[in-house]
């Protein structure tokens, strides 16, 4: 972790996925430091593991503010700059988003962190092996990672917090991980998480311009092929897998279904929220209309996709949506 991401081994505690990390990184930190400050400050477009834990912390008197996004999902460093109040304690910012893959401006705002003394806390879940991430190059106080984004097996997460940074547990039982998260680690997890990371720093461009390939093909000829075809995020500015597109005159779900009987796997928005019929809430804060919003495509090109499957997929959505 050290050589790749400026973490030292003592500064890594293990989880048991992204959302456990982001629960123990933001009520670690905001109830260890509630005498001092009561005030965080995040985004609306952020993993409801992020969004919901702040919503707990405000069932129990503390202040969160929202922040607005542009039409591609990026937040305003004035407004965040505006934000701060003197009990202003944690900045959680994610790096880059689950369903419309935008990148955000991590080293501006941990330069603004920095500058007023705030922690920083970065839900990087999506963007482990797609960007290159040195947490002392961002001023990244505390990240969360999750082990399946990375092929690792499915149960394993970790938390890196800042030598020096005290939080306080969530979770009572044992002593495990200098006492900050109770229970028995998940060893071969670990192991497997470990081993993930060394593949994918391993081959780490070769890994993403293969995805950046495929994932400019499959925006070029979507919008070729579907003209009514809205691209939501940031063109350029965006993980190199993600794509996300909007259709008009089509349910998300419907499309799904008709996706699913061709033996294509795809989702409308976060995975964590499959099973909703409400819109997206990251497709609302960019503007995007609901109805619109009901007919959103997400899809995320992995190291096993080719371009015959993405060919395969073009073809389904055009015999879908145009004919």
């Amino acid at each position: 972790m050290q050589e790749q991401y400026g973490a030292e081994s003592n500064e890594i505690y293990f989880t048991s996925c992204g959302s456990e990390s982001d629960n123990l990184a933001i009520k670690g930190i905001m109830r260890c430091n509630k005498d001092k400050g009561n005030h965080i400050i995040t985004s609306k477009i952020e993993h409801p593991a992020v969004l919901n834990t702040c919503h707990s912390l405000e069932n129990e008197g503390y202040k969160v503010t929202y922040l607005s996004v542009d039409e591609d999902g990026i937040i305003s460093l004035d407004e965040l700059e505006n934000s701060i109040q003197n009990t202003t304690t944690l900045i959680s910012i994610m790096f880059a988003n689950n369903e419309i893959g935008t990148i955000e401006p991590i080293k501006q705002i941990g330069e603004i962190a920095k500058r007023h003394s705030i922690l920083f806390h970065t839900d990087a879940v999506q963007a482990i092996g797609n960007i290159k991430i040195n947490v002392n190059d961002y001023n990244i106080d505390l990240l969360s990672m999750s082990g399946h984004k990375l092929y690792a097996p499915k149960g394993v997460g970790a938390l890196y917090v800042r030598e020096g940074i005290n939080f306080q547990k969530i979770q009572d039982g044992g002593h495990q991980e200098n006492d900050k998260r109770a229970g028995t680690e998940n060893i071969a997890g670990i192991v497997g998480l470990g081993r993930a990371i060394e593949l994918i720093n391993k081959n780490f461009d070769e890994y993403n311009n293969k995805l950046i390939t495929l994932r400019n093909y499959y925006i070029e000829e979507v919008e070729k092929r579907i003209p009514d075809a809205k691209l939501n995020g940031h063109r350029f500015k965006r993980l190199a897998g993600n794509c996300n597109f909007s259709f008009p005159n089509i349910e998300g779900e419907e499309l799904l279904l008709r996706l699913d009987e061709k033996g294509i796997c795809a989702s409308t928005g976060s995975a964590c929220s499959t099973g909703s019929t409400s819109p997206s809430h990251v497709l609302l804060a960019i503007g995007l209309p609901s109805n619109l919003a009901q007919g959103t495509l997400r899809v995320t090109f992995g190291d096993e996709n080719t371009k015959e499957d993405v060919d395969f997929l073009l073809q389904a959505l055009e015999e879908i949506i145009v004919n």
